[in-house]
């Protein structure tokens, strides 16, 4: 198995970080001196993804412009002669990368976001999905790096999962693992956002994905579940049994940067470091 493409649903309207989002996408507001998706782009990158697929939605053009060159700026930041800025404009993404863009016409899920990637993914070929707020400091690699080993040795899908206090199960799919031991753990039930009385475990899914292609196809039927959504988490139930699905307890910190907590934390963080 070979991990080429990813996937970044970044059409969200970023609605708790208004009125700054009014005009910029959350997912290019900054840490430190980088825009959030950049994070995530380089952990895809350092797991060996050469194609990126980016599913926007309208007033996300700043997202697009970003990866795209700018030859007025690189001109002026050249007869300036600032060689570093120059540089960091300049290798925003290693020339072997491509990038590529799909709208998603409403907002449906993220199961419809992944779904809006499909014409541009193989039907035999296993591919990632990085949700960006969840900005992940791995160690000694990125996550998505940590998983593929995983993938390629089960051949199914592969979740990054987090254990998390009982009383925040209801903001994330959980899963129910048939053993709580070790890192990679075989899941046999997962639901969206549960009720705390009804949670299978405290093991909830975070933003990174390792897909087996078959997960595209369930999508295409899936009726809308929680929220009135096409939910992603929905079509992974339906891969446990075939062609199986695994939690990795990935090794790193993770920063939600969906909220402004989390926001500020992470900057704090990666500024002192």
């Amino acid at each position: 198995m070979q991990l080429k493409k990813a996937v970044f649903p970044v059409a969200g309207m970023g609605t708790r970080f208004l009125p700054a989002t009014k005009s910029i996408p959350k997912e290019m507001l900054p840490i430190v001196d980088r825009p959030i998706i950049q994070y995530a782009v380089d952990e895809a990158i350092e797991a060996g993804c050469d194609t990126l697929i980016f599913v926007t939605g309208r007033s996300k053009r700043a997202v697009e412009d970003y990866f795209d060159r700018a030859p007025e700026l690189e001109a002026e930041l050249e007869a300036k002669g600032k060689v570093e800025a120059l540089e960091a404009v300049r290798n925003i993404l290693p020339p072997h990368v491509k990038v590529l863009f799909v709208r998603q016409p409403a907002p449906l899920g993220l199961g419809h976001a992944v779904l809006c990637a499909k014409p541009m993914i193989g039907p035999d070929e296993h591919f990632a999905v990085l949700l960006p707020d969840d900005l992940i400091d791995g160690h000694p690699e990125g996550v998505l790096k940590q998983m593929v080993p995983v993938a390629e040795s089960t051949g199914g899908s592969v979740i990054a999962i987090e254990q998390v206090p009982r009383a925040d199960v209801s903001k994330y799919g959980i899963i129910a693992p048939e053993s709580t031991q070790g890192t990679v753990m075989k899941v046999k039930g997962i639901v969206e956002k549960p009720p705390v009385e009804q949670a299978p475990s405290t093991f909830a899914v975070v933003g990174r994905y390792i897909l087996h292609p078959s997960v595209l196809t369930t999508l295409e039927t899936l009726p809308p579940g929680s929220g009135g959504e096409i939910q992603l988490t929905d079509a992974l139930a339906q891969q446990v049994e075939t062609p199986g699905l695994h939690g990795y307890r990935f090794s790193g910190k993770r920063f939600d940067c969906g909220n402004k907590q989390g926001f500020l934390t992470a900057n704090i963080y990666f500024g002192l470091r």
